[in-house]
C-alpha cells in the first residue's frame, strides 16, 4: 500500500478520485492500493517556551535557544492557556496508522516551502522512516495531476526546500519569542510583539506615516494656456512655478495684453511599451487592492478557492514567467476563454499566429510558473471570484499581445520671456493596451493629441489662467503600495554593494506577505483609514523603540531572505544560518532588555467608578485593577481606536471629543461623542439632530 498525503481534504478528494481510492473512511479514503489522507494545514509546529519548562515572561530565562527544537501538535487557546487541538490529534493518529501500514508515501501537500514544511514536520514528529516521493504540480486539473503522478520525484530532491522552510520557521521563533519577551519585560505594561518580518514591515508603515505627517505643504502657482491650430485645441503649462500668487497674476495680465506663443522646439519620438508579464501572487494582490479595494489576505483566499476549483494554477507563486515546454498550451487556454462572456470583447483584439513569447523564460521560473487560467473555464462564480478570475484571464491576453507603440511629442514654447511646455501622445499601434482599452497607467493624466508643430510657429492664445497647486507629501501606504515596498525592499538600501546583492530580494515571500500585514492588524499596530494603512499609538510607540535597531532594518531582513533562498538551492548551509540567528537573538535580547519604555508618558487616571484605584491603560482596554470594581472601557469602539487624549477626557471630564468614522452593526458610518453616565457606564451622545444613545462598551 502507498499513502498519499495532501494538505487539505478537498485536494485529497480530487487525487483519490483519480487514483481509484473511492472507499471513504474516517480521515482518509482507500482503494486500488492507496490510502489518501490529509493534514489540516500545519498540524505540527515548533513548541512554545512552556514546552521547554519556561512559563511566563522571565528575564532570567532569556534568550531562549532551544537545542534541540521540539515539535508539538497544533494548539488552540483555552481559557488562559493553550491545549492540543483535538481535531489535529485525531487526524494525526489516522496519518500515523496509515504510514505504518504503507510501504511508501507520496507527498501531495502544496508544492512550495510551506507545503514541504507541513509534511516534513508530520514525518519527523511521527519518527517515520518510510521512503517518500513528491507530487510536484502547479494546477489541480486532472491532466496536471496525472502528469504529476507520471513524473513523481524522489523526496530527497526537496531537502534544500525543507531546510529553507525549517530555517525560516526556527528563525521566526528565535527572533519573535526572544524579542517579544525582552521588550515586554522592559515595558512592564502589556505585550509588545516583535518579529523577523513584521517589525521591518511596521517600520515601513510608521516611517511613511511620519514623513507624511511632518511634511509641510507649500502652495505654488502656474499659468496654463489654451491654443488652437488645425482644428485642434491643446494646452501648455508654464515652466515657472511662482511662490506668490500676485507674481503669477501680474504675469497673466501681461500675457492677456495680446502676447503670442512661439514654438522654440518640437521633438517627436516613438516609444514602445512592452506588455506586462503574468501575475505572480504579489502582483495580483497589488492589482486587486488598487482596482477592487480587496486586502492582500482576501485576494489570496479568493485565488486559493479558484485554484481548488481547478480554474487557475497554483496561486502562491513568485514568478511571472512560464517554462518553454508550457508555451504550446497557451493557445488552448486562450481558446477556452471564447465561451466566457467577460472575455469575448478582449479576444477580438488578439492576433492569432503573432503571440508574444516574452513570458517564456526557463531561468526565471521558480517553484511555480506565473499565474494562469486552466482549460476548465468557470460558468458560475461569486462576484469577487469572478473579478479575480477576469484579472488573471485578461492579464494572460495582455501578456501575449504585441507591444503598444506611441508617438510622444514634447514641445517648448516661449511667451514674452517665459517658457511653457506641452506634451502630446498619439497611439500608432494599440497592441496589448487594446485588451482593456486603457492607454495610460493609473495616476497618469491622459496625454492630449497635438497638431503638427514646428520650431518658429506662432500660436495665438485662446485662454490663459492661473492654476493654484501645492506640493504633495509622501503618499500613505495602501496595501498595494506596502506590498510593492515589501517586494522591492532592497532597492532603497544606501550601501551600493548591499543594494546590488539584494536588488530583487524583498522581505517576506509572496506566500507570506498577506499574513504579515494581517498580523500587524491583529497586534493592534496598524489600522485602516479608508484605503490607507496608518500606525496606531502602540505601533508608533514600538517603532520609536526599535527604529534604530537591527530588528527594524529592512536590509537585514532582506539578507535573511537571500540566505534562505540560497539554502533552498543548496548553495548555503542551514546550520550556519541557524547559528547566525541564535547569535542575533542573543544580541537583540540584550539590546531590548536595556530599553527604557516611556510608560511615564501614560496619564495617571483615577477610576471613575470606585474613585480609589489608578487605571491600567493598555492598547486594547482601560481597566480598574480592583476586581470588585471591575470598571473597563474598550479602546476600540465601533471600529475606531480611542486615543489616549480621549480616554483622559472621558475619565476626567466625562466626555470625549467628537469621534468620527465609527461603523454601526448595520455597516453605516456615524460620528458621536462617548460619555460616562452617573454609574460610570459609557454611552454615545450624537450631535443635536441625532440624539440616539447606545451603550459604548
Amino acid at each position: 500500500m502507498k499513502t498519499i498525503i495532501a494538505e487539505k481534504p478537498s485536494v485529497a478528494r480530487e487525487i483519490a478520485g483519480l487514483v481509484g481510492a473511492s472507499d471513504k473512511k474516517d480521515g482518509y479514503l482507500t482503494g486500488n492500493g492507496y490510502f489518501v489522507t490529509w493534514a489540516f494545514g500545519h498540524l505540527i509546529g515548533l513548541g512554545m517556551p512552556e514546552d521547554y519548562g519556561i512559563s511566563g515572561f522571565d528575564k532570567a530565562s532569556l534568550p531562549i535557544l532551544p537545542n534541540p527544537f521540539l515539535l508539538t501538535v497544533r494548539k488552540v487557546k483555552k481559557d488562559k492557556g493553550y491545549t492540543a487541538d483535538i481535531g489535529a490529534l485525531k487526524q494525526l493518529k489516522v496519518i500515523e496508522q496509515l504510514f505504518k501500514q504503507s510501504n511508501s508515501i507520496i507527498v501531495a501537500t502544496d508544492a512550495g516551502r510551506e507545503g514541504e514544511l507541513i509534511f516534513r514536520y508530520i514525518y519527523e514528529y511521527l519518527k517515520c522512516n518510510k521512503p517518500f516521493e513528491r507530487l510536484w504540480i502547479s494546477s489541480l486539473t486532472e491532466k496536471a495531476i496525472k502528469q504529476g503522478f507520471d513524473n513523481l520525484k524522489d523526496g530527497k530532491e526537496f531537502d534544500g526546500l525543507y531546510q529553507a522552510a525549517q530555517g525560516r520557521s526556527r528563525a521566526d521563533w528565535l527572533v519573535g519569542i526572544n524579542a517579544t519577551q525582552a521588550l515586554s519585560i522592559a515595558a512592564g505594561n502589556g505585550i509588545y510583539s516583535l518579529g523577523r518580518v513584521q517589525t521591518p514591515t511596521l517600520a515601513l508603515i510608521c516611517k511613511r506615516y511620519l514623513d507624511n505627517k511632518d511634511f509641510t505643504v507649500k502652495k505654488y502657482w502656474q499659468i496654463q494656456l489654451t491654443h488652437h491650430k488645425a482644428q485642434v485645441d491643446f494646452k501648455s503649462i508654464s515652466a515657472t512655478k511662482w511662490d506668490e500668487k500676485q507674481l503669477a497674476d501680474d504675469t497673466l495680465k501681461a500675457i492677456q495684453r495680446g502676447a503670442t506663443a512661439t514654438v522654440t522646439s518640437a521633438e517627436t519620438k516613438s516609444v514602445t511599451e512592452q506588455p506586462p508579464l503574468l501575475f505572480d501572487l504579489t502582483g495580483l494582490q497589488k492589482e486587486a487592492n488598487k482596482r477592487l479595494k480587496l486586502s492582500a489576505e482576501a485576494t489570496l483566499n479568493i485565488a486559493q478557492s479558484l485554484y481548488e476549483k481547478k480554474f487557475i494554477t497554483y496561486p502562491r507563486t513568485g514568478s511571472k514567467y512560464i517554462p518553454e515546454d508550457m508555451w504550446a498550451e497557451i493557445p488552448n487556454l486562450v481558446r477556452a476563454l471564447q465561451n466566457r462572456e467577460d472575455c469575448k470583447q478582449a479576444l477580438t483584439k488578439i492576433k492569432w499566429g503573432r503571440f508574444n513569447k516574452r513570458i517564456v523564460n526557463d531561468l526565471r521560473v521558480t517553484d511555480h510558473h506565473g499565474l494562469l487560467i486552466t482549460d476548465k473555464v468557470p460558468s458560475v462564480l461569486n462576484a469577487d471570484e469572478n473579478k479575480i478570475y477576469n484579472m488573471i484571464a485578461l492579464r494572460l491576453l495582455e501578456a501575449i499581445s504585441q507591444a503598444c507603440v506611441k508617438e510622444i511629442t514634447d514641445v517648448s514654447l516661449q511667451v514674452l520671456h517665459y517658457d511653457f511646455t506641452a506634451k502630446g501622445c498619439k497611439i500608432q499601434e494599440a497592441g496589448w493596451r487594446s485588451i482593456k482599452g486603457s492607454f495610460t497607467d493609473d495616476g497618469e493624466e491622459p496625454v492630449q493629441e497635438l497638431p503638427e508643430l514646428h520650431k518658429g510657429d506662432e500660436l495665438a492664445i485662446k485662454e490663459a489662467a492661473v492654476l493654484e497647486k501645492q506640493t504633495k507629501p509622501p503618499v500613505l501606504y495602501t496595501e498595494a503600495g506596502l506590498l510593492s515596498a515589501m517586494e522591492t525592499a532592497g532597492k532603497d538600501i544606501e550601501n551600493e554593494e548591499e543594494r546590488k546583492a539584494l536588488k530583487n530580494i524583498g522581505i517576506g515571500t509572496p506566500a507570506t506577505r498577506a499574513a504579515i500585514i494581517e498580523t500587524l492588524f491583529t497586534r493592534n499596530y496598524i489600522q485602516r483609514d479608508k484605503r490607507a494603512l496608518i500606525p496606531t499609538e502602540k505601533g508608533l510607540q514600538v517603532y520609536g523603540l526599535v527604529k534604530e535597531r537591527k530588528i527594524a532594518d529592512v536590509a537585514m531582513t532582506a539578507e535573511w531572505e537571500l540566505a534562505l533562498h540560497k539554502i533552498e538551492n543548496n548553495e548555503a548551509d542551514a546550520g550556519m544560518f541557524q547559528k547566525e540567528m541564535e547569535n542575533y537573538a542573543k544580541s537583540i535580547t540584550d539590546e531590548l532588555l536595556q530599553t527604557s519604555i516611556g510608560s511615564t508618558n501614560q496619564p495617571k487616571l483615577t477610576c471613575p467608578k470606585c474613585k480609589n484605584q489608578q487605571l491600567i491603560i493598555r492598547d486594547k482596554i482601560v481597566k480598574c485593577p480592583d476586581e470588585a470594581c471591575n470598571w473597563v472601557q474598550f479602546r476600540t469602539v465601533c471600529g475606531v481606536q480611542i486615543s489616549i487624549e480621549n480616554v483622559t477626557s472621558l475619565v476626567n471630564k466625562g466626555k470625549t471629543s467628537l469621534i468620527k468614522g465609527m461603523t454601526s452593526k448595520a455597516g453605516k458610518k456615524f460620528d458621536a461623542y462617548i460619555l460616562l453616565k452617573e454609574n460610570a457606564e459609557s454611552s454615545f451622545e450624537f450631535e443635536k439632530n441625532k440624539s440616539r444613545k447606545r451603550n459604548g462598551k
